[in-house]
């Protein structure tokens, strides 16, 4: 009999996270174990990427709760008497108020899923995988059946809101923590010691011939610029840093340097982005490609890849450019030092504009470090099957 797989999530937005999830969904044997994937809404692009064997499920009647799950309460308050609904507001204020005094969401979700059975198939692994994580991590723990219960992060523990008193009440439910890097490890276990025991690192997963052949489909530039691309892939977002590289961009365009910067993606500070690039008369060199579920081509085409994160959990674009041997700038961010040998495959700097700068400085003037970056990159080797044995250990008992 298959053992079965649940992940519960958010939904199929373009990101590095669901990408990981789609990757390591391939490595899993469909003839061995059924997979079921249980999403908050019916949303994203990467929606059509998931196998057909793949069971999908959503979270019913999750547009009533969303507001109250993803706003401050006392905001939800304040709309619910706007449009006359009291009785809700009143109650509203007083879950703001409790859980306020108890610092405890967990009296939230309480009331939101008071109406919500236990799912009555049982699963071999539940996976809180990714999402409002303390919403998410409370469904997997009281609404899910499972033999063993696991927590993924994907995200530095430090730069997000992160309840101590509730997550270390919730994560120690699980049977196994899984953490996407060993900086980020070491964050997570210093605001929650409790959990060490349980937590180990799990890296996220890349189809290396995926990509390689991704790069043949899609359309890559259609631009005739003869100089060199800069390429940054991410949701257009503060953390994700792209305002960093137009103001990097602009200080190369007043020194004369024959660059373009290009940049996959689209999120919140799109507006942001058109503005500064604006301020800064960047409007034929700074260019904003959108979202696209197969950036491969670009990445292929480009001549240096660039990451100006002010966060990561574990950049998964960092490691699909390591797979096609572009030399690569990246901040220092989680993960970093686990991805890059600095100095011999790409080089690691400061979240600081001038380091970005001084450091896309380095490469466009002397070919001869993208072409050690390249070449080192090519004796570098990847192997999914290390990781994927860590799951597989805890299905098989």
């Amino acid at each position: 009999m298959k053992k079965k797989i649940f992940f519960m999530l958010i939904n199929m937005n373009v990101g590095g996270t669901e990408k990981a999830l789609l990757n390591m969904i391939s490595e899993i044997p469909k003839e061995k174990y059924d997979i079921t994937l249980f999403m908050l809404e019916e949303y994203g692009d990467f929606l059509k990427y998931i196998p057909n064997y793949v069971t999908v499920k959503y979270l019913v009647g999750y547009n009533q709760i969303k507001a109250i799950i993803n706003q401050p309460l006392h905001k939800a308050a304040v709309n619910a008497f706007r449009i006359g609904n009291f009785i809700n507001a009143f109650i509203l204020i007083f879950l703001y108020l409790t859980s306020k005094v108890f610092d405890d969401r967990r009296i939230v979700f309480n009331y939101v899923l008071k109406n919500y059975k236990k799912i009555e198939t049982e699963y071999d692994i539940a996976v809180a995988y990714a999402g409002p994580m303390d919403f998410i991590s409370y469904f997997v723990i009281n609404k899910i059946k499972a033999k063993k219960k696991i927590q993924w992060i994907h995200f530095d523990v430090t730069k997000v809101g992160f309840n101590k008193r509730m997550v270390n009440k919730i994560y120690k439910k699980f049977d196994k923590i899984f953490i996407v890097s060993e900086e980020a490890k070491s964050k997570l276990i210093n605001l929650v010691p409790s959990i060490s025991g349980i937590t180990e690192v799990f890296y996220n997963i890349v189809s290396p011939s995926h990509i390689k052949s991704s790069t043949k489909e899609g359309k890559g530039f259609e631009d005739d610029f003869n100089g060199l691309r800069i390429l940054t892939i991410g949701r257009l977002s503060k953390e994700k840093g792209q305002d960093l590289a137009v103001r990097v961009l602009a200080k190369l365009n007043r020194e004369g340097y024959n660059v373009k910067w290009y940049c996959v993606g689209e999120g919140n500070s799109r507006k942001e982005c058109e503005k500064l690039i604006f301020e800064k008369n960047l409007g034929e060199k700074f260019i904003l490609l959108g979202s696209d579920t197969n950036p491969y081509p670009y990445l292929e085409q480009c001549d240096i890849y660039v990451q100006p994160s002010r966060y990561e959990g574990y950049c998964i674009t960092v490691i699909e450019a390591k797979q096609l041997l572009k030399p690569i700038i990246t901040t220092n961010v989680n993960g970093a030092n686990e991805q890059i040998k600095n100095g011999k495959t790409g080089l690691i700097v400061n979240i600081d504009e001038n380091e970005i700068y001084l450091a896309l400085k380095k490469l466009i003037d002397n070919e001869f470090f993208r072409t050690k970056f390249s070449n080192n990159l090519f004796y570098e080797t990847y192997d999914s099957t290390i990781e994927m044995k860590k799951l597989f250990n805890i299905l098989e008992g």
